[in-house]
């Protein structure tokens, strides 16, 4: 079996477009709200869910940590409705996706994602499921619930993709 190393890179919103939204306050709309006690950075992310009659629902995972070498051997996908991950604690987490080849995930694309960074996976988008950095993580999801089936799963064959390195872009990501 083949395996083949994988680069990881800083996560950008022109790298991520293709395969969803980076959710970050920096840049967002900013609206001052409860008579200007609170500060609301507004619409961070397009949740994409009533396909089939499906509805929002908003969850907590808790990541256990990965370190490197790290294999990619499955990927999955939503195909009715977006899926958000933003971190509730202070420590980076890797987004892995993967272009669709005609209905089986392409080679993997590996992003560095800096604590308040979180990304919004499109419909349909291939990803690995998440891979937490450092120690345990909380992570705030939002995602679909209801009638379907919303969850691909593709094992690759012939090739094992790996990620044996993350020193790096850990810091490009915080330029």
């Amino acid at each position: 079996m083949r395996a083949e190393a994988l680069p990881v890179r800083a996560l950008t919103k022109a790298a991520f477009a293709p395969y969803g939204e980076v959710v970050e306050i920096a840049g967002a709309e900013r609206r001052l709200i409860n008579q200007g006690s609170t500060e609301r950075f507004h619409a961070l992310a397009n949740v994409d869910v009533a396909d089939g009659g499906g509805r929002p629902i908003v969850s907590i995972f808790r990541g256990q940590p990965f370190a490197p070498p790290i294999e990619i051997v499955m990927m999955e996908r939503h195909p009715l409705g977006s899926q958000m991950f933003y971190p509730l604690s202070d420590l980076s987490f890797l987004v892995i996706v993967a272009p669709d080849r005609a209905g089986t995930p392409g080679m993997p694309e590996v992003f560095i994602c800096s604590a308040g960074t979180g990304v919004n996976y499109a419909k349909n988008v291939w990803h690995h499921p998440l891979v937490s950095l450092g120690a345990e993580s909380d992570f705030l999801i939002v995602d679909r619930e209801g009638p379907g089936d919303n969850l691909e799963e593709h094992t690759y064959s012939g090739i094992r993709y790996r990620i044996d390195a993350i020193a790096g872009a850990e810091a490009e990501s915080e330029a």
